[in-house]
Parts: C-alpha cells; sequence; structure tokens
C-alpha cells in the first residue's frame, strides 16, 4: 500500500480487452501514465500498434477476438514470461452493431454477435485470466457494463439482455473470490461519446452524429478511464462494487 493509503498502480499487470478505440483505449492511455504494465488486447492489429508506438515499452500489443474459444484460452500460454502474471483485468470490448432496432426487425445474426461478444467473450477471458490471479494470490476484475443492464430503453433488447447478464455476472464474481483476495468492479456509464455508436450504426457518421447530437451532454472515454484508476486504487479492504456514471444533463 501506498503512503497515501491508496493501493499503487505501479508495475501492476493489466490485461484490456477492446484496447484499440473508445474506452478500452483511454484506459490504456491512464494506467500507462501511472506506471502499469498493459497487455492491449483487440482485433485490429494496426490500431494496436500504433497504440504501443504512442505508450512505449510498457504496453504490449495482443491480437485477440474475444469470440475465438480456440485462441482465448491460450492467452497466458502466449504473453512473453515479463507479462503472464496478470493482476487486474479490464473487460472492455463490447459491441452493439444494428442496434437502436426494434427486436423483430433487427438481424439476428447481430443479436447473437452481441450477446457473444458483450457476454461469452467476456466470461472467456475471465475464465482465462483469473487462475493467474489466483495463483499470484490477488487480483482485481473489472468489467464495463452499462446503465442498460439495470435500466432497459426501446429498441435495446439484446443490448439491454447482454449488459443485465453482465450486470448479474459481476455480482456473482465478486461473491465467488471473496476468499480469494480477488476484488470485482463493474463500472456502468451512461452515454459515452466514443467511437461505439458510429460502429452501432455501420459507420453511418450522419445517423451516429444525430443520435448522439440529441443528448446535451455525454460521457467521454477519459471519464470512464478516470472510474478504472479510482477503482484500482482503494486500499485493500475496500471494493468498489459498482459505479454508475452519468452526464450532468
Amino acid at each position: 500500500m501506498g503512503k497515501t493509503g491508496l493501493t499503487p498502480i505501479e508495475n501492476e499487470i493489466v490485461f484490456i480487452t477492446g484496447a484499440s478505440s473508445g474506452i478500452g483505449y483511454a484506459t490504456a492511455e491512464a494506467l500507462i501514465a501511472r506506471g502499469a504494465k498493459v497487455i492491449a488486447a483487440a482485433r485490429r492489429a494496426d490500431r494496436l500498434d500504433a497504440l504501443t508506438k504512442r505508450l512505449g515499452k510498457n504496453c504490449l500489443p495482443f491480437e485477440l477476438d474475444v469470440n475465438d474459444p480456440k485462441e482465448v484460452p491460450k492467452i497466458l500460454e502466449l504473453l512473453p514470461t515479463e507479462f503472464k502474471d496478470i493482476t487486474v483485468l479490464v473487460n472492455s470490448a463490447g459491441i452493439d452493431t444494428g442496434g437502436h432496432t426494434r427486436f423483430d426487425e433487427g438481424k439476428i445474426e447481430d443479436w447473437i454477435s452481441t450477446i457473444e461478444t458483450n457476454l461469452l467473450g467476456m466470461m472467456r477471458v475471465s475464465h482465462a485470466v483469473i487462475p493467474a490471479m489466483i495463483k499470484g494470490g490477488r487480483g482485481h476484475v473489472i468489467n464495463l457494463g452499462s446503465i442498460s443492464g439495470i435500466q432497459p430503453y426501446a429498441g435495446g433488447s439484446i443490448y439491454t439482455a447482454s449488459k443485465f447478464a453482465v450486470h448479474g455476472l459481476s455480482k456473482t464474481l465478486r461473491l465467488d473470490y471473496l476468499d480469494k483476495n480477488i476484488r470485482v468492479t463493474e463500472i456502468m456509464p451512461g452515454v459515452t461519446h466514443t467511437e461505439f455508436d458510429l460502429v452501432r450504426k455501420r459507420y453511418d457518421k450522419a445517423k451516429s452524429d444525430a443520435w448522439i447530437g440529441k443528448w446535451p451532454k455525454t460521457l467521454k472515454a477519459e471519464d470512464l478511464a478516470r472510474a478504472v484508476i479510482y477503482a484500482l486504487e482503494q486500499p485493500p479492504h475496500v471494493t468498489v462494487s459498482e459505479l454508475l456514471i452519468l452526464p450532468s444533463a
């Protein structure tokens, strides 16, 4: 524990999914600035390369599709020795392709993909990484949920379903690992202006801008990165189980 009573982040080994953009990207930046070693995992290798060039040797690019049932279990095997002892997992990967659509009018392929990434992908990565924390005697899992996990909205049936599941999973994981010195935090943001909605609208910028423009204020990715830092820095006897973060208007 540091002089302030807070848990130092320096030299922690952090695995972040969805690190090539948005909240994952901002979180990688914030953690590197605090002296952590970050494994930046995502599908888009070109973006990961650009990120690691900016952040330096403490950022390891790790090309990964959280939906790949063959590759995800091999995470620990594929990491270099100096990055194997993961102490923090930030599950940030998520999608809502085709969202903001009435259930029967959406494509079943999109709905399945959303569940696959937001829930099953999180489960796969957590299942692969948590054993390293158990072995090391401590750890912290941070799941990026959503206000949609506690407050549904019309046109968000499958995204909401996925985030309700993340909400329940996070609560239960916290109970599962109470005796293993592993903390579990769920961060639930409200409307956040990142590339997320552009992807949801299939890269139709006009539609995405129109939707974002309806909100007087939105959160930024950096706001959620600060929330991650806040949860991580709490003293070992403190678990921030849930953080609901909303725009001020």
